[in-house]
């Protein structure tokens, strides 16, 4: 790390149990920190935070290194945009040459800056333009005062062809980068206009409230009826940096309070989130009109495992939202829903009503289940069998659906009861119920097939091996001249400095013996077992060296013989049966 440099800076302002606290629920471990890892599928929390070391692992999954590589794992982006975002955070400045890197100076950026400066001109629309204070005007007679226009940075697309492609090209961005960004759209003849037109625009924000995309309510035509076939609300398609089911709008304002108040309140307007902001109650995101999807679920699940859904569901048959509620229950999240009096309206018209009842709704949010018996029991006579009959066709599948067999049990029992029926029999008729394999297990079965570590089984034994001769260096006496020559050469230069006594001061300029020192410091076993521990490593690592040779012999043989090299042949051959019973005494 070359010191003054911006890496060494943020790090030196930046505490790493602080920047992945912001994604993970993370809990005291000792020294460390521990949370369940967010980049494989587990029960157990394997993933550690060390704030000693300011480094991460996961034990499971074997990822592991500083900030900026979780930055760059968790947010999917390349190093240069990992950098500008904990500078961001850390309020360093990225000095105009750094920006000019290769390495830096990537695609992605390029589109934030357009995306940052679409922003600006529709803000200066909303309150500079004719057009945009009338448009100002009706927000604010929907509830939302300027200090929440001005937070969430609501502006207005001039209802204009190239109003905005004309101002980012005199900026110096291209039409196709322009274009890329979702800001524009080819017409006949390849020519460029505005998506956006005559439109309030909601910027939406990212994790670090950086503008990756817009969404756009249509004002003036929509107020007159004169659509015309145009869609009353838009969004900025997918991009490099905008994905809609990867997106929680609010997130970025909200997230301190998820946490704060160990629960998330899920909506789906824009304007449902500012008003609640407003209202007090911000522990708020919408799902920007869609249902939930697997990876938004993935980011609450960063932060709590409350979900309070705040929209209307609809019960019958296989609604989008249905399968959203299902993803959550297999994701064990503690779903409930919240059932303000004024039904038919939005949440923001709620509070433009009486902020209170907002307040008092989300206090008593119900849990999904009692929110499915209420609705099947207020819609299904129990008083005849043909109206048992579809309660129960309503219910048992989201019964069966629930991931804890205790929880379902509870449920079978309570349906028994207000339908006086046997519980037997209702387990018979759970039985019957036929699910479809959910998203959840899909994308676990995709994501173990994927999940490839970038270390093969014998860096990371020898890793391990390392590991327990830092926590007990007598044991590295074990390892012999012959044995020492089984490992990658890495790792042959790491067990001469812990001979050598020179680990420790190693690890403060060396990451990967920190990590190691790291691992070591988390393998809770004693000296005997440690040993025992060495001799099964020593062993798997002689035998993985060995395959390898005897592979590299077998080919060679086979080219010998092709070739008619019979001396050769003979000699290899002869080598290709010491290593053979090498591995057969190995594995006896």
């Amino acid at each position: 790390m070359i010191a003054g440099s911006p890496v060494e800076e943020i790090k030196s302002r930046l505490d790493i149990v602080e920047v992945v606290g912001q994604y993970l629920k993370l809990t005291k471990a000792g020294a460390n920190y521990k949370a369940a890892c967010p980049f494989h599928s587990e029960k157990t929390a394997s993933f550690f935070v060390s704030p000693a070391k300011q480094i991460w692992r996961c034990f499971g999954c074997q990822k592991g290194g500083d900030m900026f590589s979780f930055i760059q794992e968790i947010e999917g982006v390349e190093f240069g945009d990992a950098l500008r975002i904990l500078a961001q955070k850390a309020g360093v400045e990225l000095k105009t040459q750094t920006y000019q890197s290769p390495e830096l100076k990537s695609a992605r950026q390029r589109l934030y800056e357009i995306c940052e400066l679409a922003a600006k001109f529709f803000e200066k629309q909303l309150f500079a333009s004719k057009a945009g204070l009338v448009a100002a005007e009706y927000l604010r007679k929907r509830g939302l005062t300027d200090e929440s226009l001005k937070l969430w940075r609501v502006g207005y697309s001039p209802d204009s062809w190239r109003g905005l492609t004309n101002f980012l090209s005199s900026a110096g961005y291209t039409a196709s980068e322009i274009e890329a960004a979702g800001l524009c759209a080819r017409g006949s003849l390849n020519s460029v206009f505005d998506r956006f037109r005559g439109r309030i625009m909601f910027p939406i924000f990212d994790f670090y409230s950086q503008v990756v995309g817009f969404g756009g309510r249509i004002f003036g035509k929509a107020k007159a009826g004169e659509l015309n076939g145009e869609a009353k609300y838009i969004n900025t398609p997918s991009t490099l940096l905008y994905d809609k089911s990867r997106i929680l709008y609010g997130l970025d304002k909200a997230k301190v309070s998820i946490k704060k108040n160990d629960a998330c309140i899920i909506v789906e307007g824009y304007t449902d989130v500012i008003m609640s902001f407003q209202s007090g109650v911000d522990n708020i995101v919408s799902s920007s009109g869609t249902a939930l999807t697997l990876n938004q679920l993935k980011l609450i699940k960063r932060l709590t495992n409350n979900l309070i859904l705040g929209y209307d569901m609809d019960l019958a048959g296989d609604t989008a939202n249905k399968r959203g509620i299902d993803l959550a229950l297999a994701m064990e999240f503690n779903v409930s829903v919240v059932r303000p009096p004024y039904e038919d309206k939005d949440p923001a018209d709620v509070i433009l009503e009486n902020p209170g009842v907002w307040q008092e709704a989300v206090k008593s949010a119900k849990t999904i289940m009692d929110y499915y018996f209420e609705n099947a029991f207020g819609a299904g006579d129990i008083s005849t069998a043909e109206g048992k009959k579809e309660i129960v066709k309503i219910l048992l599948p989201p019964i069966k659906k629930l991931p804890n067999a205790i929880e379902q049990a509870h449920w079978l029992q309570k349906l028994a009861s207000k339908i006086s029926v046997r519980e037997e029999d209702l387990r018979q008729e759970l039985k019957k119920v036929k699910l479809e394999q959910s998203s959840l297990n899909q994308s676990n079965s995709n994501q173990s097939n994927q999940l490839s570590t970038p270390k093969d089984r014998r860096q990371i034994l020898e890793e391990k091996l390392i590991a327990l001769i830092i926590k007990y260096p007598c044991l590295v006496n074990l390892i012999n001249d012959n044995l020492i020559a089984d490992f990658t050469p890495k790792n042959q230069s790491m067990i001469a400095m812990i001979k050598n006594g020179a680990i420790n001061s190693a690890a403060d300029v060396d990451e990967n013996i920190k990590m190691l020192m790291f691992c070591a410091e988390m393998e809770l076993i004693g000296e005997k077992e440690a040993k025992q521990e060495m001799d099964f490593y020593l062993n798997e690592i002689k035998k993985i060296s060995i395959k390898s040779r005897l592979e590299k012999t077998s080919f060679e043989l086979l080219d010998a013989q092709k070739h008619g090299e019979q001396q050769r042949v003979g000699e290899l051959q002869q080598e290709f049966n010491t290593l053979s019973k090498l591995i057969n005494n190995l594995e006896s």
